[in-house]
């Protein structure tokens, strides 16, 4: 056993597993977080957790983060006791160091998490079905609702102005400005698109500066693959991958959710006659979030679900667009062009938003 191997294993004794231990392998398909399951033998029988390592290179505050996710775990662990639910599987419950702490600094300055390993359920990376999606939603929605009267403002910003529109707006229109790489010319009119659009990038950033919406936890990574579906009965039973858990909008995770969850294309499908918003998938997850939510949120809110979904998508066609012009250096691409690719996508999505509005509009007036 060599590397980092070697390292998970003088890691595990740090934490509180009692027993012995008879494994730790790597696990699940994340690309950001080192991820391991370690099975414990505790009074003849097997019990397991999920052991972390945290990203540095994404994370550069993990204290704070840390913190965000400590207090976030204890009151939805909380809220679930008092709605006779089980704290054990419909929440992460963070495994404490032989020390008390709720993570560990490694001697080479890496950090290191532990949480109870949840039996019987499953995260599944694409969706099967409409029911897989509903799960999905009614999940999050819950999420809302529990959330609902917490003190979002004792949040830190994990990632700062992560959906400040108007600032990545600002950026986009200074990458055009400078133009490092000589691609400006080509994309005309993706630019002329965003610009057209200034105005609706306020939509949302100034309701919760003047206090129409208001601020609440978001998870800001609202995917399939970060809910575990109960394996016996299908249900969606718990939130997972709290790393970027922030104060923000309800808007922003509903939205997030029908950018990709609703699109009929890949993110980055370059047959552009592929890609449309699926008014039945809208539908699909707009009822189950509504019911998820069960009233926690406001007239307001449920006003601005539309523009939500177009926001985010808009926002994402724009940090895609400002990554092409200045060189590919944040997102990953896999071709020349790949972000050009995925810009065109999400606007194509957004002009069908817009052409749909009454129609969507009408699909959360239904449920609300």
């Amino acid at each position: 056993m060599e590397g980092t191997a070697v390292q998970v294993l003088e890691i595990v004794p740090v934490f509180e597993f009692p027993g012995v231990l008879e494994e730790v392998i790597p696990y699940g398909s994340g690309h950001i977080n080192d991820t391991y399951r370690v099975t414990m033998c505790e009074d003849g029988r097997q019990v397991r957790y999920i052991l972390q390592r945290m990203s540095r290179e994404v994370f550069k505050n993990p204290r704070e983060l840390m913190e965000n996710v400590e207090g976030v775990t204890a009151w939805l662990k909380k809220k679930i006791v008092e709605n006779g639910g089980d704290s054990r599987r419909e929440t992460l419950n963070l495994v404490p160091t032989r020390n008390g702490q709720t993570y560990h600094v490694s001697a080479d300055g890496e950090y290191w998490r532990a949480y109870l390993f949840i039996e019987g359920a499953t995260c599944y990376d694409q969706v099967k079905d409409d029911h897989d999606f509903y799960e999905s939603a009614v999940t999050f929605g819950n999420f809302q609702r529990l959330l609902a009267d917490y003190p979002a403002q004792t949040l830190h910003e994990t990632i700062v102005n992560f959906h400040n529109t108007v600032d990545r707006f600002g950026k986009f229109r200074a990458a055009v400005e400078a133009d490092v790489c000589g691609r400006a010319a080509g994309v005309a009119e993706e630019i002329r698109f965003v610009m057209e659009r200034e105005a609706f990038a306020h939509a949302l950033v100034d309701r919760l500066a003047d206090g129409e919406l208001p601020l609440r936890v978001t998870h800001n990574d609202t995917k399939l693959n970060n809910i575990m579906i109960d394996d016996a009965t299908g249900r969606g039973i718990c939130v997972i991958d709290l790393d970027t858990v922030m104060p923000g909008l309800s808007v922003y995770d509903f939205g997030d959710s029908i950018r990709f969850g609703a699109s009929t294309g890949a993110e980055d499908e370059r047959d552009l006659s592929k890609v449309s918003c699926d008014l039945h998938l809208f539908e699909v997850y707009t009822k189950g979030f509504i019911e998820g939510c069960g009233g926690a949120l406001t007239d307001a809110e449920l006003d601005m679900f539309v523009t939500g979904a177009r926001m985010m998508t808009f926002e994402c066609g724009m940090r895609f667009l400002t990554d092409y012009l200045e060189g590919d250096h944040y997102f990953k691409i896999h071709r020349e062009g790949h972000n050009l690719d995925r810009c065109r996508t999400q606007f194509k999505l957004v002009a069908d938003m817009e052409a749909k509005e009454a129609e969507m509009q009408a699909i959360v007036n239904k449920y609300r």
